[in-house]
């Protein structure tokens, strides 16, 4: 081989090596790329799942938050009825006590709760309780109530010892117990309870205030 195949051969094998280098550059540099967009997806997913978990603590958090204000508020309410039915019912009661001060007026209104009872019952034999100055009263009175019952109806005063707590009205069973109706002051108010709350709710709390039941709490 003489000196210029021996320089050919050299320069053959140069521009081979640089065919070669740049053949690993460009795969290397195109490797490279693909790894940086992996990354940058990756990077992306990530801060993608991370700031959606963010938002959905964040939502979360809030949720309870509104939860716990609203639950709040809701006691607060509950406490604002109870405190507003508690007053109302303290007002009938003065205002109970001031109508049964006139004792003529509180005798007719007795005597009209025993013919009520009696003539819903539809009893031959009725028993009358009330508290001791009411029994006192009836028992004073006495041939009035019996001639205002329904015919044929007889009606027994229940004796002293037996005297019912209650602030005033009277209770009116059948002979054998087995029915009755209660006309006391306290039994006509727990049966007025849900109209004085609804009451309550339409006057005193108006604007849509939540209607729940006001003995919640």
């Amino acid at each position: 081989m003489n000196l210029n195949q021996v320089d050919e051969l050299e320069r053959a094998i140069l521009a081979r090596a640089e065919r070669l280098a740049s053949e690993y550059r460009e795969r290397a540099a195109r490797s490279r790329d693909s790894l940086l967009r992996e990354s940058a997806e990756r990077l992306r997913l990530r801060e993608t799942r991370e700031e959606a978990s963010a938002k959905a603590l964040g939502e979360r958090a809030f949720r309870q938050r509104v939860q716990s204000t609203e639950l709040k508020m809701q006691t607060h309410l509950d406490r604002l009825r109870w405190n507003l039915v508690l007053d109302v019912e303290r007002r009938l009661t003065e205002r109970m006590e001031r109508f049964m001060a006139d004792q003529e007026v509180y005798d007719a209104w007795l005597q009209a709760l025993i013919v009520e009872a009696a003539t819903a019952m539809e009893s031959s034999e009725i028993c009358i309780a009330a508290n001791a100055h009411d029994q006192r009263r009836l028992f004073m009175n006495w041939d009035a109530v019996v001639a205002a019952l329904p015919a044929d109806t007889e009606a027994t005063l229940a004796p002293a010892p037996d005297a019912i707590d209650t602030l005033g009205g009277v209770l009116v069973t059948s002979a054998d117990g087995r029915i009755r109706v209660d006309q006391t002051f306290e039994g006509r108010l727990q049966r007025l309870r849900a109209r004085i709350q609804q009451t309550i709710l339409e006057r005193l709390l108006p604007n849509g205030l939540d209607a729940s039941t006001p003995f919640s709490g």
